[in-house]
């Protein structure tokens, strides 16, 4: 592999998503020259000034001849766990063609560049483990989302033997600034704001303990496994160590919107979801360096704030 340094090209696909936008910006900060690639079709005005160019496209159907680059991020895909389970052959096609065209190009091209393949923490297998899940802890489909990364992970394995570099991180929940609805923070906060203190706040159940990390560290790590020289291994957890229990979250929101914790109504919700995920991020950290620097009160903060 061609080492990876400031000034190169990187493709980020899903760039104008959540994650893309937030890793195009930490790119371009770091003097890189940064492609985007989406199916919107035309940048966003505060991301036009990170992108050295955009091609948006439809990845599904193939990959759009977009140059010379060095690396790659690829984010796009179907990636919200809930709405997978209404479409999940949608899910399941649409994630693995993406991958297909992302790795026949690189072979057709015979390209000497990393990729990096956003995967997920969700594809362990979290009942029972609660001091920490590994690279090596056993993984459970458990939903058509699962099922779909699973899938891109199994592709990604098929192409490194193919001789692509290649490298799986597997993010575990974020939050941030730039969030869309269908998330905890983002749907809570919404909540937070219409709730008035004559009323109750009807909640999910939040008892449940997850695993938080701010999107702008997430993407960090991104970039850190991009220039890393010589990984040890083909997988790596992208997580805090540390879990937040809904109600945590919930507190933190309603300090962010300086209102009072309203009293909550629990109503049912999914009993497929364990209790409790937290990752082992120890593989990333001791081979680039990396660690979470964004607190949750802040990265509440600033969602709140952003979306004032």
């Amino acid at each position: 592999m061609k080492h990876i340094q400031p000034g190169d090209r990187i493709v980020v696909t899903g760039a104008t998503g959540f994650v893309g936008k937030i890793l195009a910006e930490d790119l371009a900060s770091a003097g890189y020259r940064v492609i985007g690639i989406s199916e919107r079709e035309e940048v966003p005005a505060h991301l036009a000034n990170s992108l050295h160019d955009y091609h948006p496209v439809d990845l599904t159907r193939g990959w759009p001849k977009v140059g010379p680059f060095e690396g790659l991020v690829h984010l796009a895909g179907l990636a919200a766990v809930g709405p997978s389970f209404e479409r999940p052959q949608d899910y399941i096609v649409s994630n693995s063609a993406m991958a297909t065209h992302l790795f026949e190009n690189a072979l057709g091209e015979n390209w000497q560049g990393r990729v990096i393949i956003a995967s997920s923490g969700a594809v362990y297998d979290s009942n029972g483990d609660s001091t920490g899940l590994t690279e090596c802890s056993p993984l459970l489909a458990s939903s058509p989302y699962v099922v779909s990364k699973l899938l891109v992970e199994n592709q990604t394995a098929y192409y490194v033997r193919r001789g692509v570099d290649a490298v799986v991180a597997r993010p575990f929940n974020h939050i941030g600034p730039g969030q869309l609805p269908g998330f905890i923070v983002p749907d809570l906060t919404a909540k937070v704001r219409k709730w008035r203190p004559d009323s109750m706040l009807t909640v999910r159940n939040l008892d449940s303990a997850r695993d938080y990390t701010d999107v702008r560290d997430i993407a960090r790590a991104y970039r850190l496994l991009l220039e890393l020289d010589e990984p040890l291994h083909t997988t790596y957890n992208v997580c805090s160590g540390n879990v937040r229990s809904g109600w945590e979250v919930l507190e933190a929101i309603c300090k962010a919107l300086g209102k009072p914790k309203p009293p909550t109504q629990v109503k049912a919700d999914r009993a497929i979801d364990p209790s409790l995920i937290r990752g082992n991020g120890e593989r990333i950290k001791l081979e680039t360096g990396w660690q979470p620097i964004i607190e949750l009160q802040k990265s509440i903060n600033d969602y709140v704030s952003a979306t004032a």
